[in-house]
């Protein structure tokens, strides 16, 4: 990808993270890039493969995230909570996949697949790390939800209370 497309994919991801899929146009990216929205539809022809393209990277970047993590020695529960401890201290905002997923009826396919595919891959990560499969559901509802109380509450600390037995 150019740099102006990695631009536009992190205002789109700022953008939808703060308020959703139906928050931003291209208009409000390309203005967040300092690009015309000509420029925009150049990269990524549709809403929804801008949308797509946003979900994909965020869940590998995700993904690597907590493999370095774990990588590193951290046990996988830990390394998921951390990564999304990380997310919201970073930044403040929900997690990606997370506000997609909350709002599946408004959302195109291919946006959806990839948010979808974000959980898939979570769980299958999770299991494959010896969780059984309510176990890695429990662990990643936690957090998603943890978040969503963090955020909705204005108080990170909240997301430690709600991790803590995990």
């Amino acid at each position: 990808m150019s740099t102006i497309a990695d631009a536009i994919m992190d205002a789109a991801e700022r953008r939808i993270r703060m308020a959703g899929y139906c928050g931003f146009s291209f208009r409000e990216v390309a203005a967040d890039v300092g690009i015309k929205s000509a420029s925009v539809h150049y990269h990524f022809p549709t809403k929804e493969s801008l949308g797509a393209a946003v979900a994909r990277r965020y869940t590998e970047r995700f993904l690597a995230r907590v493999d370095a993590d774990i990588l590193a020695g951290t046990g996988a529960v830990e390394a998921w909570c951390h990564a999304f401890r990380s997310a919201l201290s970073g930044d403040g905002m929900m997690c990606l996949c997370g506000v997609l997923g909350a709002t599946t009826g408004g959302i195109p396919h291919e946006t959806m697949a990839e948010s979808k595919r974000f959980f898939q891959l979570a769980l299958q990560r999770l299991r494959g790390y010896g969780l059984a499969q309510d176990r890695a559901a429990h662990v990643l509802a936690t957090l998603e939800g943890a978040m969503l109380l963090a955020n909705s509450l204005a108080d990170p600390s909240v997301f430690d209370e709600a991790t803590r037995s995990l």
